[in-house]
């Protein structure tokens, strides 16, 4: 069933975008199958589909459409548009290779997370943080790394809006303990994801801020939970990604 519009938006547009969205989800669709999970016209589905293809961001083989490479150019537009954002991809390389492990850069938009880039080290396990994903902010370590700089209102309006959804048994659904958590994270400048996200992975992050002093994304290892213990996981790692961080957010106050 289609979204609701307000008077400011185009059911049209939504209509369109709801279809590449259900496209990404399937990997794919035909148009009965689009009409039917979307509760609209056949006909419909078939104009927004055929308006797609040719603006070039739809492919179709046979009665099969699927997104086309067009979205990709605009992908790597918007992972650059910022200047540091560009800056942050060395960074995260070099934060994969020095702890062997998976590294990314996540950034928040519309209240989730959003990972910018990822890397993988030697012992890098497979994680939920492929470029491009939406990911719950309190349910890893870069998204409470995020969380824990934002202001006060900000941090109720994105749960009031998104939840607190558990991903595991681990998962923080209370709100109080969420907000308890920040205020740790916040002292110690540090966040830890305890199998919150991922059975068997857990992960720390940091915040990096800008010049303005506003929050503009974390970094964060993962690694399996078995690896995660001991001095590696409660100092080596959390100094190793401080220093990262530090690195970077002096980096982006000389550009």
């Amino acid at each position: 069933m289609t979204g609701t519009t307000t008077p400011r938006t185009l059911a049209t547009t939504q209509t369109s975008f709801e279809i590449i969205e259900l496209l990404r989800e399937r990997g794919g669709g035909r148009v009965t199958e689009l009409a039917e999970e979307l509760d609209l016209a056949p006909s419909t589905v078939h104009s927004h589909l055929a308006t797609l293809i040719e603006a070039g961001y739809l492919t179709k083989e046979g009665d099969l459409y699927q997104l086309g490479l067009g979205f990709l150019e605009l992908g790597e537009c918007v992972r650059t548009r910022k200047e540091s954002y560009a800056i942050a991809e060395s960074y995260t390389e070099q934060l994969a290779a020095e702890t062997n492990s998976r590294a990314v850069f996540a950034v928040e938009e519309h209240g989730r997370g959003v990972y910018v880039y990822t890397f993988s080290g030697d012992h890098a396990v497979w994680t939920y943080s492929t470029v491009g994903k939406r990911f719950p902010l309190h349910v890893t370590a870069a998204g409470k790394s995020i969380l824990s700089q934002l202001p006060d209102a900000r941090i109720e309006e994105i749960i009031d809006l998104h939840g607190l959804e558990p991903k595991t048994d681990n998962t923080i659904t209370s709100r109080n303990v969420l907000l308890e958590e920040l205020t740790t994270i916040d002292k110690q400048s540090y966040a830890i994801n305890r199998e919150e996200q991922l059975d068997g992975v857990k992960a720390v992050g940091v915040p990096v801020s800008g010049p303005d002093g506003q929050v503009l994304g974390a970094f964060s290892v993962a690694s399996p939970a078995h690896r995660m213990k001991g001095k590696w996981f409660e100092d080596e790692l959390p100094d190793i990604i401080l220093a990262i961080a530090n690195e970077f957010e002096l980096n982006i106050s000389l550009t």
